[in-house]
């Protein structure tokens, strides 16, 4: 076992980052650990892999290098910082774990919640883990050649805590102390328990402090970051293009966990207008990779000449992660959507068997719950158990269906469904509106009017044509019942502003879900970021029971109990009748250039990110 040496006073004043802060004050217990530093940690029991392993087993260690791998994004973007609120900015960034910038762990997507030390050494924590230090790799160094330091991670930490994204909020309020205690080690201690930031500590991008050091952060900029990644920026035509270089004096290019990992020697995303811009541009050969959301379209519209002619192949890869959920969202400010019978009464308005069968000939399965397609999805029927008894003591205040089970409306095969229509009637009346001179209005007079709004840049499932087609559909049912809802589209620009401020009424959302769902719960739908500008509660939801729930979740110390608590969250917030879902597919469908390859191994989370274009490689062209 080892022992930390327990700092004095005048130390700690020497190696503190920030003296000033009661986050880096004297600790008030000895340092000694109650574990030894490992490679690895999981949420719960050991990670898969021991130490020393020799790749990530869906990766290929022979996999070759070069190449380019081109990819499509719709809308624009006027920043390179997505750790901020403001601008909109290039989401690669960001959502390609290990691109441009790295974390002290690095998270393998063949297991529901498993971290392997990346920038880290490695990890250590006591059996409680109320607290975590990681030691860093002696060579882990920035493009620029300058070292990684426990000084640039504090300044991490702290700056994204106080000045970033409010996505980082939450679990820097619940950090007590940070300090270094070694000339690679940092420790974190928690102010309560929460099994989770053990995780999360490790998982936070390292910014270099010199690079930002005298800048106010939380503003947009177009300044590439200098990250310890493999890749570097290259080429930026704001708002159109973005390209990263493969990096060839990358200082992780040798370690295990990254072998057969970033094998493209140059990764470019183009942007486009709108989703059919991005299809024709494929279908021309100016992309590479394609992901097909209609299962219509999969089977019907893949008969150009790259395809046909074997340039471009069609791949389906499955998966076991949750649907999430996706649809359209009701924002319960707005007086008119906080009442659940409301919403009930345009869920059952919404006919989605005639609208997938529109769409995408009946082929997606329905989202029934927010985690579909997982063993964390709420059981049919009744709750039972544990999770019956961890939503009893909030039964009162619970919508109908919590508890006693909630099932979507079949719907009809036809364009309109008249018995959910009926329904939606009857649901409103008991709500206080009434049809009035062929207008739905309350016992004042005032009409149900709202706005939807939808992004004319479509959305990473959605095409903005297919929302729009769902959008019209619904709209006709609608105004059997007296509604007639304003449409507003907006650039990908506006339409950010105004989500990230809660200032729509309807609009089209999205909110992927992993397997080990946790702290960043709140976020989606705790009570603290209905208030909070850029959370992803756009909802507006403000649920004791919720919060119960995730606080549940974070305290759960095996899958028993973990499970328990996503189930029970998942009733409240399908019951809860915010969203409007419509369909999902279990499966990713891939066009893309032929000579481009992937290992045989699928990772449990099928195609997430951390999948494309991390372990995929390009074949030389004969």
């Amino acid at each position: 076992m080892r022992i930390f040496k327990i700092l004095n006073k005048c130390e700690i004043k020497r190696i503190c980052v920030l003296p000033a802060l009661a986050i880096c004050g004297v600790a008030a217990m000895p340092l000694a650990t109650l574990a030894e530093p490992v490679h690895g940690i999981a949420m719960y029991g050991e990670p898969a892999l021991p130490a020393g392993f020799d790749h990530l087993p869906y990766a290929n260690p022979d996999a070759p290098k070069g190449g380019t791998i081109r990819f499509a994004e719709p809308g624009s973007f006027d920043s390179l910082k997505p750790w901020v609120l403001k601008g909109n900015p290039v989401w690669p960034i960001m959502f390609q774990p290990g691109l441009l910038t790295e974390t002290l762990m690095y998270r393998s997507i063949d297991e529901p919640f498993s971290l392997y030390g990346l920038l880290a050494e490695t990890i250590e924590t006591d059996d409680a883990r109320s607290w975590v230090e990681f030691t860093l790799r002696e060579d882990a160094r920035f493009s620029d050649g300058a070292p990684v330091t426990v000084e640039d991670v504090m300044w991490s930490y702290e700056t994204l805590g106080t000045q970033g994204h409010p996505r980082y909020l939450s679990a820097w309020k619940k950090i007590d102390r940070m300090e270094q205690t070694g000339p690679r080690s940092i420790r974190f201690t928690f102010v309560e328990p929460d099994r989770e930031l053990v995780m999360l500590m490790g998982m936070r991008p390292i910014l270099q402090k010199a690079q930002w050091q005298g800048q106010d952060f939380s503003q947009s900029s177009l300044t590439p970051p200098i990250g310890s990644g493999p890749y570097i920026v290259d080429k930026v035509d704001p708002g159109r293009a973005i390209t990263f270089r493969r990096n060839p004096d990358y200082w992780g290019k040798d370690l295990p966990l990254k072998r057969g990992m970033d094998n493209a020697d140059e990764i470019r995303f183009d942007y486009f207008g709108d989703g059919n811009a991005m299809f024709q541009a494929f279908k021309a050969g100016e992309v590479d990779v394609w992901r097909e959301l209609s299962a219509q379209k999969w089977e019907t519209e893949y008969n150009f000449p790259l395809l046909t002619g074997g340039q471009v192949e069609k791949t389906q890869i499955a998966n076991q992660r949750p649907s999430g959920i996706m649809g359209l969202v009701m924002n319960t400010r707005n007086p008119i959507f906080a009442d659940w019978r409301v919403r009930q009464a345009l869920i059952e308005a919404f006919n989605y068997q005639f609208i997938n069968a529109t769409l995408n000939g009946g082929k997606d399965p329905r989202i029934t719950s927010y985690f579909s397609n997982s063993t964390l999805a709420m059981q049919p029927g009744a709750a039972t158990g544990r999770v019956r008894d961890l939503l009893q003591p909030f039964a009162d205040d619970l919508p109908p269906g919590t508890l006693d089970g909630y099932e979507l409306p079949q719907g009809s095969d036809r364009v309109l469904d008249r018995q959910g229509l009926r329904k939606a009637l009857k649901l409103l009346e008991q709500a206080g509106w009434t049809v009035q001179d062929g207008r739905l209005k309350n016992a004042e007079g005032r009409p149900f009017a709202f706005e939807i709004l939808l992004n004319q840049s479509g959305s990473s499932m959605r095409s903005a044509s297919e929302t729009q087609q769902i959008v019209d559909i619904y709209i006709e049912a609608l105004r059997r019942l007296g509604i007639t809802p304003r449409v507003t589209q907006l650039d990908s620009a506006q339409f950010v502003e105004r989500t990230n401020n809660f200032q729509f009424d309807m609009t089209w959302y999205e909110r992927a879900l992993s397997l080990s769902p946790g702290n960043e719960q709140r976020l989606y739908w705790g009570t603290e970021a209905a208030d909070q500008p850029g959370s992803r509660n756009w909802m507006g939801m403000k649920s004791p029971a919720a919060d119960a729930m995730i606080d549940a979740m974070l305290a759960a110390k095996g899958d028993e109990q973990f499970t328990s608590a996503v189930r029970a969250l998942d009733r409240v917030l399908t019951a809860g009748r915010y969203v409007i879902p419509v369909g999902f597919s279990p499966v990713s469908r891939l066009a893309h250039s032929s000579d481009l390859h992937y290992p045989d191994r699928v990772p449990l989370y099928g195609d997430w990110p951390g999948f494309l274009p991390e372990v995929w490689w390009q074949e030389a062209k004969k």
